[in-house]
Order: C-alpha cells, then structure tokens, then sequence
C-alpha cells in the first residue's frame, strides 16, 4: 500500500505546480521534490520499487528527513512572503509523516 501512497503522491507533487499556479522558486523546488521522491520510489526495496537498491527502512528514515526539511521550507516560504508556499508544504510533510507512522517498514521484498 505504501508504494500505491508513493505514487500518487508523487503525481499530485509534479502536478501541483499547475494546479495551483505556482511560479519561480516554489515551483522548481516542488517538481524537484517529486523527482527526488519517485527516484527514491522506483530504488527502495519494496512491491512496487523497480530496481530494488535502497532498503525500505532507510526509505521510511528518508521521509522522517524530508518531513523535516519540507517544515523548514514551509517556514522559509512564510518568511519570504509565500503564504501558498507555507502552506502547501506544512501540508505535504503532516501527510508524509501521516504515512510514515501507519507503515510497517520492517517488511522487505527480500525478506529482512
């Protein structure tokens, strides 16, 4: 399920600067984060990772940094007047966060 989370988040992400009409530095830093995030999907060691590489504890230790970061970032926006910015992004790690603490991230595709 965690994988099926992944990518549909990763989609809103890179649609996101469309949907809701972001520009400039907003907008890079979104379509970087989903990039980042589906490279980091299609590595890590689970059903729906194509190539398997990064272990699906270390995925789950990812998106515990990024929760982080993204709080960062949402701060930064509000400071540098980007309300949209601030909010989107306090969104995005609240549901990041949501589906790190409902996912069991000792199960593996290899077993470990």
């Amino acid at each position: 399920m965690h994988g099926v989370i992944d990518y549909l988040f990763i989609a809103f992400v890179l649609a996101s600067p469309t949907i809701f009409n972001m520009e400039g530095t907003l907008s890079t830093i979104t379509y970087i984060l989903g990039a980042v995030h589906l490279v980091v999907t299609l590595l890590t060691d689970f059903e729906l990772g194509l190539v398997k590489v990064i272990p699906f504890r270390i995925h789950g230790l990812l998106e515990v940094v990024v929760t982080i970061i993204l709080g960062i970032l949402a701060f930064w926006f509000y400071n540098n007047g980007y309300e949209t910015g601030f909010y989107y992004y306090m969104a995005l790690a609240i549901a990041i966060i949501l589906v790190f603490i409902l996912t069991d991230f000792k199960k593996s595709t290899k077993g470990v």
